[in-house]
């Protein structure tokens, strides 16, 4: 239980933070704010780091799987793209867009057991579920464009 409490709180923050930093990118530019996020980010670490008992900082170079090392890399591009997609789109048509494909090559990269994930095994019902969220994603996108064209939205 505790485990859907944390995701829905991450899912929340996520959705804020996306929120946030488009605002911040309209004072700067993307790049700026996406330099102040992973800046504020670190320091936040570093406090967080020094409150929670100091655990060795050299154990992060033994990941066997040294790909795994590329999570703030990656999260530099997660901010940019988050960022630009909801000052394209707007919050809820992103963050919807966002949820989706995360499930989609999260399930991917969990039936093929990619980067040390436990493998699973091929389910219909799962792919009928993310073909479903797929659609709706669509759908609601064609939707709010037919209703900008006809000015109801």
């Amino acid at each position: 239980m505790a485990g859907f409490i944390v995701a829905i709180i991450s899912g929340a923050l996520m959705s804020l933070q996306g929120v946030l930093n488009t605002n911040v990118t309209k004072a700067s530019s993307i790049w700026v704010a996406a330099g102040f996020v992973q800046f504020t980010a670190l320091a936040t670490c570093i406090i967080m780091w020094l409150f929670n008992g100091r655990p060795d900082i050299s154990g992060i170079f033994q990941v066997e799987n040294k790909i795994s090392l590329l999570g703030g890399v990656i999260g530099a591009f997660i901010t940019f793209t988050v960022v630009k997609s909801v000052s394209d789109l707007g919050v809820a048509k992103a963050e919807v867009t966002i949820v989706v494909a995360q499930v989609i090559v999260a399930y991917i990269i969990e039936l093929m057991g990619l980067f040390g994930s436990k493998k699973a095994d091929f389910s219909w019902l799962k792919l009928l579920a993310l073909q479903w969220a797929e659609y709706l994603c669509s759908t609601i996108q064609g939707r709010i464009r037919w209703r900008r064209r006809l000015r109801l939205y």
